[in-house]
C-alpha cells in the first residue's frame, strides 16, 4: 500500500464492513467510520504526493478502549499511516478475573466458541484480529493481558521488554503491545513503535521447555499441544530443546503487592538467579501461554489463567504467544516464548521461524 497499489479508503471501507459483520461478537465499544475514512483519504493523498514514507499506510487499526488513540503506541502507529477504525472491548467491573470483555451491550464472545470468553483484558482486540476484521490491534499487558487473549483467540500477542514503552500503570507492570495474525505484522508494529529491524534466527536456536515453571498445575491437553508445537518447530529448524529443572515460586503474592499497594515488590532473588541461569544457557524459554483453555463466561474457577505470564511482567522479560493448535473441543491454545532482556529482535526472529514451521495454523474462516 505504501507504493499506491491499493487505496487506503477502499481498504478501510472493507474493514468497516468486516467490523459490522462481527457485531454479534461485541468486540468493539465504538466504531468511527467517518473519521476513519477521512484519515484514510489523507493517507492516500500523502502516498500520492510521494513526499512521506508511511510503512503502515492505510492499515486498519483497532485500539484498546482503555487506551484509545492517545497512547504512545497508537500515536506512533497512526504517524506511520495506520488508520484507527474503532475501540475494542475490555472487562467491566464485577469480577476479580479479567479474562473477558464487555462493550456495554453484553459480554464479548470468543469467536471460536461463543460460550467461552476471549481472554482479557485486551479482549476485543484479540477478537477483532482473530476474525480478520483488522490485521492489527493495540493491546496492553500487566499480567498477560495481551498474550492470554491472543492465545485463546488463536492469534499472536507480543509483550516487549519492560521499559521500551511508557508504563501504563504506577506499578510499572503494564506494557503496551500488539495483537496480530502474522509475525510480519508484529515486526511492522515494532519498527513503527519501538524502532529496530528484523534479525536472523540463530542457526540452531536453543530452547528450554518448562511445562509448569514449578508452580502451575496445567490442563494436560494444553501442555501437550504447546509442547507438540515446540517440538515440531525444533524438528524443522534444528533447534535443540532442553528440559531444565525450573522450580520457581508462584509470583501471585509479589504481583498483587506491587499492583494493588504500589509496593516495590520484586521476584525473590533465588528465582531470579534460577531464571537467569536458564536464560544464560539458551536463547529462549518456552512454556504454554496459559494453564487452561478459554473458560466459560461464568468464570475460570480456581485456575489462575495468568499462571505462566505474570511472572514476566514482574521480571520485565520480552515474551510472545504463538498459536499452538486446537484442543479436542476446538479451542485455541498458545505457545509462550520468553527471551532475555532487550533481546526482542531475537524473540521475533524465532517467532517468525516458528510461524513458518507451524503454518498453516488454524485460522477462523471469515
Amino acid at each position: 500500500m505504501t507504493r499506491g497499489e491499493a487505496s487506503a479508503v477502499e481498504t478501510v471501507r472493507e474493514a468497516l464492513e468486516a467490523v459490522e459483520r462481527i457485531g454479534h461478537l461485541r468486540a468493539f465499544v465504538e466504531v468511527w467510520p467517518e473519521s476513519a475514512l477521512e484519515c484514510a483519504a489523507r493517507v492516500d493523498a500523502a502516498v500520492a504526493s510521494g513526499g512521506v514514507h508511511l510503512p503502515l499506510a492505510g492499515v486498519p487499526l483497532a485500539v484498546k478502549a482503555s487506551e484509545g488513540t492517545g497512547s504512545h503506541q497508537a500515536r506512533r502507529l497512526v504517524a506511520a499511516g495506520a488508520v484507527p477504525v474503532g475501540s475494542t472491548s475490555v472487562p467491566g467491573p464485577g469480577t476479580p478475573w479479567k479474562t473477558w470483555g464487555d462493550n456495554g451491550k453484553g459480554p464479548t464472545l470468543n469467536p471460536w466458541n461463543g460460550d467461552r470468553v476471549p481472554g482479557g483484558s485486551s479482549a476485543g482486540s484479540a477478537v477483532a484480529v482473530a476474525t480478520g476484521a483488522v490485521p492489527l490491534a493495540t493491546a496492553s499487558d500487566g499480567a498477560g493481558s495481551t498474550r492470554i487473549p491472543a492465545a485463546w483467540c488463536g492469534v499472536i500477542g507480543y509483550k516487549p521488554t519492560t521499559g521500551l514503552l511508557p508504563a501504563r500503570d504506577r506499578a510499572g507492570l503494564t506494557v503496551g503491545g500488539p495483537i496480530a495474525r502474522t509475525v510480519a505484522d508484529v515486526e511492522l508494529y515494532r519498527s513503527a513503535v519501538l524502532g529496530g529491524r528484523p534479525v536472523a534466527t540463530p542457526p540452531r536456536p536453543r530452547v528450554a521447555w518448562s511445562p509448569t515453571l514449578g508452580f502451575n498445575a496445567p490442563d494436560p491437553e494444553v501442555v501437550e499441544l504447546a509442547e507438540r508445537a515446540l517440538r515440531r518447530w525444533a524438528r524443522s529448524s534444528g533447534a535443540t530443546v532442553s528440559v531444565p529443572r525450573l522450580a520457581l515460586t508462584d509470583p501471585a503474592e509479589t504481583w498483587l503487592a506491587r499492583r494493588e499497594r504500589g509496593h516495590p515488590a520484586g521476584v525473590p532473588s533465588e528465582d531470579l538467579s534460577a531464571l537467569d541461569a536458564v536464560l544464560s544457557s539458551v536463547d529462549l524459554l518456552a512454556t504454554p501461554t496459559t494453564p487452561n483453555r478459554a473458560h466459560p463466561h461464568a468464570g475460570p474457577g480456581e485456575v489462575m489463567s495468568v499462571g505462566y505470564t505474570w511472572l514476566f511482567n514482574l521480571t520485565g522479560h520480552p515474551a510472545l504467544s504463538l498459536p499452538a493448535g486446537l484442543t479436542g473441543d476446538g479451542l485455541p491454545v498458545g505457545l509462550h516464548l520468553v527471551a532475555r532482556h532487550q533481546e526482542d529482535s531475537l524473540l521475533l526472529a524465532a517467532a517468525r521461524d516458528a510461524e513458518r514451521a507451524l503454518s498453516p495454523w488454524p485460522l477462523l474462516d471469515t
